[in-house]
């Protein structure tokens, strides 16, 4: 992630519905949109849920099925053979590979797997132990932030860091799916941004670009958007998810507002310096004018002109006299 440059994360998550090879395609077409990284989910079912749990509604009606999460997870669950190929395949196609784990094995797993970084969900961030044990690994961390409260998001910062994480990147988020506009919350973002003095971005669960773009301009240095091949597809994410055409198009925008944003210095751009010579304004005669003869209101103007001194110098040139004579509209020169 460089100063300048937006780190953008095509969450893929369970999107691949439990099998590899639709996996694998979300890599190519994470890859094809530009996104920076392509990000999954490793769990082990049995160690993240009890079988009683319920799913949430937006499972449910993403689903079209009412079933426990613990089955519903375990339907989705990739093998860590799996995910061994998924790195393997991100590393041959140029895309940084990334998943979010849920307990302690996957994220021994996935960093011996060589993933740079650790990526924890809004699920944990209530997860004392893990988030010790994660800052203990000391790697970079990106935390997602929803469904908590700036006291909670302390806590967890604080954790992360007394056990030793390198450097944290706090994603603002509401766990919403899809998330409504008037739940987004976003100057939350810069809130966080103010009270930990850490690089900030945002994990986008709304329907559109409109948000993600929005959060570049308010500061953020990460965006982490779900992606599918397809939001029509069944499972619990789709739905809330960006398709490839419409994560292409969001990764350009985010591009383009990157350039926009510039330097923060108020100055002339190269391309303005030129239409400036011909756009601003001059002092010239406003009728003919004798050597000697003081320059007033009644004898001099300013217009566009190709030559004359700069209209600024106004009140200096107000009293001098002429140096020489001055035909109606010629550019004054001192």
């Amino acid at each position: 992630m460089t100063k300048n440059k937006t780190f953008i994360i095509a969450e893929a998550g369970v999107n691949h519905n439990g099998k590899l090879e639709l996996a694998l395609q979300l890599c190519d077409a994470a890859k094809e949109a530009g996104a920076d990284a392509v990000k999954f989910q490793t769990w082990k079912t049995e160690a993240i849920i009890t079988r009683t749990v319920a799913q949430a509604e937006y499972q449910i009606e993403n689903t079209g099925k009412t079933i426990s999460q613990f089955d519903m997870l375990k339907a989705l669950e990739l093998s860590y053979s799996d995910f061994t190929k998924i790195k393997s395949y991100c590393d041959s196609i140029g895309i940084l590979f990334l998943s979010t784990a849920d307990e302690r094995e996957s994220l021994d797993f996935l960093l011996e797997l060589g993933m740079p970084a650790v990526k924890i969900g809004s699920g944990e961030i209530t997860n004392i132990p893990f988030l010790r044990y994660a800052g203990s690994r000391k790697k970079p961390v990106i935390l997602s932030t929803g469904m908590s409260s700036l006291a909670e998001v302390d806590v967890a910062y604080r954790t992360l860091k007394d056990a030793g994480a390198s450097n944290i990147t706090l994603l603002h988020c509401t766990t919403n799916y899809p998330c409504p506009m008037n739940a987004v919350n976003l100057t939350a973002m810069q809130t966080l941004h103010a009270a930990f003095k850490c690089p900030v971005g945002y994990s986008d669960h709304t329907v559109g670009d409109e948000v993600a773009i929005a959060a570049i301009a308010l500061g953020a240095s990460v965006i982490e958007k779900h992606f599918t091949l397809d939001v029509t597809m069944q499972g619990p994410d789709h739905a809330a998810s960006t398709n490839p055409k419409d994560f292409t198009a969001m990764v350009q925008k985010i591009r383009n507002i990157e350039k926009a944003l510039g330097i923060g210095i108020k100055l002339p751009s190269q391309s303005e310096t030129k239409i400036s010579e011909v756009v601003l304004k001059r002092i010239v005669a406003k009728k003919k004018i004798s050597c000697g003869e003081k320059f007033s209101d009644d004898n001099i103007t300013v217009k566009r002109s190709s030559d004359g001194v700069s209209a600024s110098l106004w009140d200096t040139v107000i009293g001098l006299s002429a140096k020489k004579d001055f035909a109606e509209d010629e550019g004054i020169e001192l």
